[in-house]
């Protein structure tokens, strides 16, 4: 079950363009993890050499009781994304405040990542960040996002979240002023 909140219109009509930045932990750290094997984390060596692990890459958040005291558990799905129509005009906004929600790609495209901190939704505060195929993000509970935004031709994502009883997806529709300028 998703909970639908009221449309937001900002206060200007005029559109407005957003230009994607390079995901990087640093620009990313108001609103998640970066999930990618770099010499940045911390990693090791395992199995006798054979495999390197990149270790707690971000963390996740998915015990948090909903109000009807209902705990949540950590689930695995699979996420298949087709491509948006351009210019991408953002005209939604969700978040999960029972749980963090993980998203890693597993095809070879870039794809866009569009979030604004998590509380009172401000639509002013959106940023747009490119994603490499390497490189996953995991959102902080109650952090809004766009859903997936596959580049190029359908990707697929494993997705770690939050399951159990109770609603965890708050979603918020907006005018489609603002866009995303992807050349």
């Amino acid at each position: 079950m998703t909970d639908t909140l009221p449309f937001i219109a900002p206060t200007k009509l005029t559109p407005k363009t957003l230009s994607p930045k390079p995901l990087t932990q640093s620009a990313f750290a108001a609103f998640g993890d970066v999930i990618e094997a770099s010499d940045q984390v911390k990693n090791f060596p395992i199995n006798n050499g054979y495999t390197q692990r990149y270790h707690d890459l971000a963390k996740v958040d998915v015990n948090e009781a909903d109000a009807d005291n209902n705990m949540g558990h950590a689930i695995i799905s699979i996420f298949r994304s087709t491509p948006l129509a351009q210019p991408i005009a953002i005209k939604m906004m969700e978040r999960h405040p029972h749980g963090s929600q993980a998203f890693m790609p597993l095809g070879d495209n870039l794809y866009l990542v569009v979030v604004a901190p998590a509380g009172e939704f401000e639509l002013n505060k959106i940023e747009v960040f490119i994603a490499k195929a390497n490189q996953g993000v995991n959102y902080h509970k109650g952090t809004w996002h766009h859903f997936c935004l596959a580049m190029g031709s359908e990707s697929d994502f494993l997705v770690v979240d939050r399951g159990g009883a109770g609603d965890n997806c708050d979603v918020l529709e907006l005018d489609g002023s603002l866009v995303i300028a992807t050349t």
